[in-house]
């Protein structure tokens, strides 16, 4: 059983596998983990790891248990081995999504990737007999999807293995919905609000905030909770659980939407204009703790926060979270100032919605830089990453995640994506040339005087 990894006090760094030189899991991910451990960090967070629907975007994908194949080595072997003993138990575990991702995959592929709800009649639908015509005619392209999940499925818990002989434990990341355009939704219809075409009802998003002016309007599908509520949530269960299979710790996005949710009409273009409307999140968590115990979440608690998200995240012991570049405002009980910072917290520079901390800085105004210089006590702006830095290891909080833009001081065109904009986004990667043994060591040193590892 491995350590909780808000146990102890550990810092980490927050970069996902696309931003590696070779976008992949393979030699690079080994060199990676090396200079984490090299740097006396103990956590790596990722992004979501499914199969983008378009844009590069992890937050909108085509499945909420598949994995992205694009994450594969380029030597892995993609030949079926349908009598692998390990690749048949992994089937056997695995087939409660894994049938039905194949299938929408497979049909997906035969429509030039139209989404399912503007395929043919007889495909638009799950039908059992339709089913078992495409698994006849079509077995080894089904088979050969299977085994590429089989595959990265492996890299994976081979990563993970290698990450947990450096002491590194692996965060991450779960949208809290799924996209329109999924094997889910194709799946079992019912269990989101949608009409009798299988178009929306109505869409997801939040109203707006610090992020946008008009709101952000995601189009994805609400769920039809009293559906998943009769089922026993044994969907969110099996999500939840297989999840834990692949990380050690796991954000919850929008953590927010177990409370309450923002319903857009779908014939709204913006966010602006919508209403919320209660989750039974409550009775979700209950049945998973029920089943798992202590639950190793944490609660992304950014945005619009009531008290009774507050309250629905301390009643599960979920840490929640604070972001510095959020922190240098007037109001005295901003949760994101230093002082405010609670240990059951994962506090951030910024995340990947945020621009870099450089780039922040750059986009304030004079009057707003010279605020930031005093309150992390500093004269100098070239000082201010390395400030807001060591502002974040030394809080409270018991996990401190640096995104690595700011650990190697870039500017916003390092930015990994800005929200409400739709162009551009999720590509930025690094080179090993600027990840220098100076870098390594001070980061090493910065966590160690933080009482981090």
């Amino acid at each position: 059983m491995t350590t909780h990894p808000m146990s102890r006090r550990r810092s980490g760094i927050l970069l996902h596998p696309t931003s590696l030189p070779s976008r992949r899991l393979d030699d690079d991910a080994l060199r990676w983990l090396d200079f984490l451990a090299a740097a006396g960090q103990g956590v790596w967070q990722v992004l979501p790891l499914g199969m983008p629907c378009r844009d590069y975007s992890p937050y909108q994908c085509l499945s909420a248990f598949a994995a992205n194949p694009a994450l594969l080595p380029l030597d892995c072997k993609l030949t079926p081995q349908p009598d692998d003993p390990g690749y048949r138990a992994w089937l056997g575990q695995q087939a409660f999504w894994l049938e039905d991702f194949a299938s929408f995959l497979l049909i997906k592929q035969m429509h030039d990737g139209k989404p399912w709800y503007e395929w043919p009649d007889v495909y638009r639908h799950h039908h059992p007999g339709m089913l078992r015509r495409l698994r006849e005619k079509h077995a080894h392209r089904l088979e050969l999807i299977r085994w590429q999940q089989y595959r990265i499925y492996h890299t994976w818990h081979k990563m993970r293995a290698a990450a947990a002989d450096r002491d590194i434990q692996l965060f991450g990341d779960m949208p809290i919905f799924v996209a329109h355009d999924s094997a889910d939704v194709w799946a079992a219809p019912e269990r989101f609000l949608l009409d009798e075409n299988g178009q929306l009802a109505s869409v997801t998003g939040v109203p707006p905030d610090y992020f946008s002016a008009t709101g952000q309007r995601w189009g994805n599908p609400h769920y039809n909770w009293q559906v998943l509520a009769d089922e026993g949530f044994e969907w969110w269960l099996k999500r939840l659980q297989t999840h834990f299979q692949w990380f050690d710790l796991l954000r919850i996005d929008h953590f927010r939407g177990l409370e309450a949710v923002w319903m857009i009409d779908r014939d709204c273009p913006t966010a602006e204009k919508g209403e919320w409307v209660k989750t039974p999140g409550d009775a979700l968590l209950l049945k998973l703790q029920q089943q798992m115990g202590n639950l190793p979440l944490v609660a992304e608690d950014l945005g619009i926060i009531t008290p009774a998200v507050t309250e629905l995240r301390k009643r599960f012991g979920l840490p929640g979270m604070a972001v510095l570049q959020f922190a240098f405002d007037a109001f005295e009980d901003n949760p994101h100032k230093p002082r405010n910072i609670t240990p059951d917290t994962v506090v951030y520079t910024g995340t990947h919605d945020n621009d870099t901390t450089l780039g922040w800085f750059q986009s304030q105004l004079p009057h707003e830089q010279q605020h930031v210089l005093n309150t992390l006590g500093i004269s100098d702006p070239a000082g201010v990453v390395d400030a807001m830095m060591n502002a974040a290891l030394q809080s409270r909080a018991q996990l401190c995640i640096l995104p690595l833009q700011d650990v190697l001081g870039l500017d916003s065109g390092a930015r990994m994506n800005k929200p409400g904009d739709d162009g551009g986004h999720w590509r930025w990667r690094f080179e090993w040339s600027q990840i220098t043994p100076e870098i390594t060591m001070h980061l090493k040193e910065m966590s160690s005087n933080a009482q981090r590892s």
